[in-house]
């Protein structure tokens, strides 16, 4: 038997654990998670950069791959203990599903090569009484990837959860957002659907202790907190424990999925392509079967926790900014990932620049401060108007706005998602590279950079950068170029006063 801090296994001593995964949300917490029961870990990642600002980045290792390739998976599987099965292809377009099923046969066949001794997978909750072929494509997907692990070779644990609130969840912020701007909600007939949440702390504490189980267990188990309700008691109970005002839920049955989708991503940080699945699966009940993991994974004083402490704890780490994972630390299906050109004949097209450049009665490192807080609630430095109308329109179409803000209100890491930004480079003191996930006819980057003038003050430099696709791109740069004299020198000119109106914290400060 072991407990989330003790491992028992053959031959004792600490395991060597891969999480694929490790740059989004679960991941990104599993990782430390691991490290402190004393683990060796190794991440495999598409983008590896991306994990280079983790305070714990210096105790992994890092592994360049893609679950869908064969060859990276075993190389990254080689000499690996327990693998940790935190992907999935939600939202990237109509064959999600046979990508994840391949993709579940691929790591499922190299665990058996590189004789793992263990899968470990995250995923959903599904009802008992609802045949598979009826279920959400979300949770048809899940439930699908799960079978494949435990038809394998290699001995798995399929873990099954329904909601998970935690900070920074997409579960959590969906619901967070919808209580908090809507006193007054008509909602679709899902809210009445019964859920059984469960705490992100009691997800990790599973996870982490499933590397030690006995060899001979191979089975699903469902998880999931004390407490069985509708969504519209966790939007009662919400409200209650933020101090809000009651709030008058009104369901109407008209409302699909696909409408609730769009409702959803109106109101709520999360944008439609996910939003989407995770409306269709609160279509069906979803509550624990069982609580056989209790008897590898002893519940403790107060494990699990409870859905009200639940609440109270991710609102505390809001509050206090102390978020270590979003739901959008993973890049969002559709978005441009390609890195910033360096050649102006790039793929044999053109690019187009803006460039702006400051002199600046202030010292670099106050400089800085204003460059890193950019963005969130500290807006854009310029005709927030227009700034608000491109989020509302990238909304309408499909794409995430800016309500996406920031993970915190003062620091950046390469990876974090910052409104319709990502941060694609960061170097303190001296740049940020933001790369647009907006939906845009093209790939689009904003870069900012800060330099000591020698006398005390600083210089910035400023260059929007746009590749364009196609006839369209060429023509959506020259319908908006007019504005950048607003836009883009309005920011520069702003961001110039920001820094010149605070405080010099003087010598011996980073940046």
């Amino acid at each position: 038997m072991a407990s989330g801090n003790e491992t028992e296994h053959d031959g004792g001593g600490p395991l060597t654990c891969l999480v694929t995964g490790a740059t989004g949300y679960i991941g990104g917490r599993l990782v430390p998670q691991l490290l402190k029961a004393g683990h060796r870990v190794r991440c495999l990642a598409r983008s590896p950069e991306k994990l280079r600002d983790q305070p714990w980045a210096d105790r992994v290792e890092v592994v360049r791959g893609d679950v869908t390739d064969p060859e990276s998976v075993a190389g990254a599987l080689r000499g690996t203990d327990i693998a940790y099965y935190l992907v999935h292809a939600l939202g990237t377009g109509s064959g999600f599903e046979k990508t994840d099923r391949d993709a579940a046969r691929t790591f499922a066949a190299g665990a058996a090569d590189a004789g793992v001794r263990r899968i470990v997978y995250l995923g959903g909750l599904t009802p008992v009484d609802v045949p598979v072929r009826e279920l959400s494509p979300h949770l048809r997907s899940r439930a699908e990837v799960g079978e494949i692990f435990l038809a394998g070779a290699v001995p798995a644990v399929v873990l099954r959860a329904a909601v998970v609130i935690g900070s920074g969840s997409a579960s959590f912020e969906m619901l967070r957002y919808l209580t908090e701007r809507l006193p007054v909600m008509v909602t679709p007939s899902w809210v009445g659907t019964r859920i059984q949440p469960i705490a992100i702390r009691d997800v990790l504490r599973y996870l982490v202790a499933s590397a030690g189980m006995p060899r001979e267990v191979d089975r699903a188990f469902d998880i999931g907190g004390p407490d069985i309700m509708t969504y519209r008691d966790m939007m009662e109970r919400y409200a209650k424990v933020a101090g809000l005002p009651h709030r008058l839920i009104l369901p109407v049955p008209m409302l699909s999925p696909r409408l609730s989708s769009h409702w959803i991503g109106l109101v709520t940080p999360v944008p439609r392509a996910i939003a989407r699945p995770l409306a269709e699966s609160l279509r069906h009940e979803v509550v624990c079967g069982e609580h056989d993991i209790a008897r590898y994974v002893p519940d403790e004083q107060g494990a699990p926790l409870g859905f009200d402490d639940a609440l109270e704890l991710a609102l505390r780490r809001v509050r206090e900014a102390q978020v270590d994972t979003r739901w959008s630390n993973a890049a969002l299906p559709g978005a441009p990932s390609d890195p910033l050109p360096t050649d102006p004949d790039w793929a044999g097209g053109s690019l187009y620049t803006d460039e702006r450049e400051r002199t600046v009665n202030a010292p670099p490192a106050v400089l800085w401060r204003v460059v890193e807080g950019i963005g969130g609630e500290n807006g854009w430095y310029s005709f927030p108007l227009a700034w608000a109308i491109r989020g509302w329109l990238d909304r309408l179409a499909g794409g995430v706005g800016l309500r996406r803000g920031r993970r915190d209100a003062h620091r950046l890491r390469v990876g974090d998602s910052l409104d319709f930004w990502r941060v694609e480079e960061i170097i303190p003191g001296r740049l940020l590279r933001l790369r647009a996930e907006m939906r845009l006819p093209g790939l689009a980057w904003l870069e900012m950079r800060t330099e000591p003038d020698g006398q005390g003050r600083s210089h910035y430099r400023q260059k929007a950068i746009f590749h364009p696709r196609g006839l369209l791109g060429h023509a959506y740069w020259w319908s908006v170029s007019p504005f950048h004299a607003i836009v883009f020198g309005g920011m520069a000119r702003n961001m110039a006063k920001a820094a010149e109106a605070q405080p010099d914290p003087g010598p011996g400060t980073p940046g």
